[in-house]
């Protein structure tokens, strides 16, 4: 930040924790803030389609404004009040830090390279390719822009009938970090599988996060969405993808994102994990989405497929996270489920490592889960079970990727 600017810290905290984040702005930039209202509304789905927003308009998520005797703006710290964090999960600091979602915050001045979320990775170098493996960089484009993304096809890909699964990163991540620190390419290749990872374009995203906040973006066809799909389709395309067998997941922003495609295209995605995320349509913009992230939002009801019942939903969060609040995961599950009467179930566990966690699946009459919730008790905004060698993962808990993959096996379009 430049040091020339005069700038009330104390008056732009409080507009931020009061939501009125264009009046902060005004403050941070040394201008006289007014009031903003908001224009758009939410219209998460396939109908009711509006024009979506052009590259660049997007906002950041999940980062903390600079002290009052200067600084820069950083990544929001997790906090922890259950369990003492170990891997790459930072503890609180004596105090809970904002939620800043404030727009186009590069013009007040040089934009440091954000760190990830709690400790940054161990800086290890990429992961080496099992011989006959490719990850390759590819890319894909419409109207709404385009988006660079990796593809891991496994050495014992042959031209075979083959899963897909989409793995959408949270701000600030990369493809290779994010690969790295899911360590869903090793799953790949144990069972045989495509993955592929859309890289969101910092111009679209100053932080790199996908705006699942954005209403221009929860919408078929339309802005991210259409990118992600057409992502998809392009692979199925090209390789021999099962079309009955192509998932998708994320992390943080990257999981309110999947919430958002199962919503928009529930035929051509099997089955959707959310990390850590929000459920599609819970917010319209960024007072509504530091308002969903702090407290919660539903948004609207889920529409289910046009040959049976919604899109089977797999989603962890930990009680622990400061940044998105869990009560988000219950959120997503209660819009999946689109009012569907099942079986409810409720088991509690114990990872290896000594992580506990409490599951609730909600199964069909044949006994079959068709939403499976993970609450991981102690745990912050960090993906559960995964490698250090990538940002925001808890390598104590239970293994996201493989309870993941395992609910995605289960289930066909």
């Amino acid at each position: 930040m430049k040091a020339h600017l005069k700038i009330d810290m104390t008056e732009a905290t409080r507009l931020t924790r009061e939501g009125r984040l264009h009046e902060a702005l005004a403050v941070l930039r040394g201008e006289v803030p007014e009031p903003n209202k908001f224009a758009d509304d939410c219209t998460c789905g396939p109908k009711g389609a509006s024009k979506g927003p052009s590259e660049g308009a997007g906002s950041l998520i999940d980062m903390s404004p600079p002290s009052s005797t200067g600084g820069s703006w950083t990544s929001q710290l997790t906090d922890q009040p259950t369990a003492p964090p170990t891997g790459n999960v930072s503890s609180a600091l004596g105090r809970k830090p904002l939620h800043g979602l404030i727009n186009g915050l590069g013009k007040l001045g040089s934009m440091p390279r954000f760190p990830a979320m709690g400790r940054s990775a161990t800086g290890r170098g990429p992961v080496p390719l099992p011989q006959g493996a490719q990850f390759a960089d590819r890319s894909y484009g419409n109207e709404a822009g385009q988006r660079a993304y990796k593809l891991y096809v496994p050495s014992n890909y042959t031209g075979q009938s083959t899963p897909l699964v989409i793995m959408l990163h949270g701000c600030t991540q990369s493809p290779d970090d994010f690969a790295a620190g899911t360590r869903m390419n090793e799953l790949a290749e144990e069972h045989s599988f495509l993955v592929a990872y859309p890289a969101q374009n910092q111009s679209a995203n100053p932080s790199k996060c996908w705006n699942w906040f954005n209403a221009g973006h929860q919408q078929r066809d339309r802005g991210e969405p259409s990118l992600i799909a057409g992502i998809t389709r392009q692979i199925i395309s090209e390789f021999s993808v099962d079309p009955a067998r192509v998932f998708i997941a994320g992390l943080s922003a990257g999981g309110a994102t999947a919430a958002v495609m199962g919503a928009a295209y529930p035929d051509l995605y099997a089955a959707i994990g959310v990390h850590s995320g929000l459920a599609c349509g819970a917010a319209s913009d960024m007072q509504s989405a530091f308002a969903a992230m702090r407290n919660g939002s539903s948004g609207p009801s889920a529409r289910s497929r046009r040959h049976g019942g919604p899109v089977p939903t797999i989603v962890f969060h930990g009680d622990g996270d400061g940044t998105v609040s869990p009560i988000n995961g219950v959120h997503v599950i209660d819009q999946a489920k689109a009012g569907v009467d099942l079986q409810t179930t409720v088991r509690r566990g114990e990872a290896p490592e000594g992580t506990m966690y409490t599951c609730t699946v909600h199964a069909d009459e044949d006994g079959h889960a068709i939403f499976e919730h993970w609450l991981l008790h102690g745990v912050g905004h960090a993906w559960s079970g995964g490698s250090d060698a990538g940002s925001y993962t808890e390598p104590r808990g239970p293994d996201a990727s493989r309870e993941m993959l395992r609910f995605f096996l289960k289930n066909r379009l």
